[in-house]
């Protein structure tokens, strides 16, 4: 890939560390809606954050599969309608990684307003499911949580990335 100038080259992604933050946050989404705030409308969903993010800096490890995989998983603890999440991430990991080359090139915090939207559809498909299934309509903090998934975008992908940072001082033996 062709990077942009001032870029820091970035090491490889270790795939320990990938499987580790995904499951990281399956189980932060676990805690979140088993802990005081239930399930609460407005909190944002990290996994689908973490899937996003991994889709888009790694579309040939983790894709529309491991999305789907995931989404049963959060199918089953919640409770949800047995799909729900499954299709809702699926749509997620292929937008991601179908954007994923030309959503890199832009800062991170134009990441984050180019998938504020992305996280709404897949927020609104979620409500659409449910509410075939024979659920009632939401309240407005419903469509909170898109806007808090954006705003976790800048610090998330600072996270994420800097196991991959190089160093900024190179030396005879670390000529990159």
């Amino acid at each position: 890939m062709i990077m942009r100038p001032g870029q820091p080259l970035l090491l490889p992604a270790n795939a320990v560390f990938i499987w580790l933050s995904l499951l990281g946050a399956l189980l932060l989404g676990m805690l979140l809606n088993i802990g005081g705030a239930g399930r609460a409308a407005w909190l944002p969903d990290l996994l689908a954050v973490v899937l996003v993010f991994w889709s888009m800096h790694q579309p040939r490890r983790i894709g529309v599969g491991v999305a789907f995989v995931f989404g049963l998983l959060m199918d089953v603890q919640q409770g949800a309608l047995l799909g729900q999440h499954a299709l809702a991430y699926t749509v997620l990991g292929y937008f991601a990684v179908f954007l994923h080359r030309r959503l890199l090139w832009f800062p991170i915090f134009t990441q984050a307003l180019q998938l504020f939207p992305l996280f709404v559809a897949v927020h609104l498909l979620e409500l659409l499911v449910r509410l075939i299934g024979g659920a009632t309509l939401p309240d407005w903090s419903y469509l909170l949580a898109p806007v808090l998934q954006a705003a976790l975008w800048p610090l998330l992908s600072v996270l994420l990335l800097a196991p991959q940072r190089r160093a900024h001082d190179p030396d005879e033996n670390r000529p990159l």
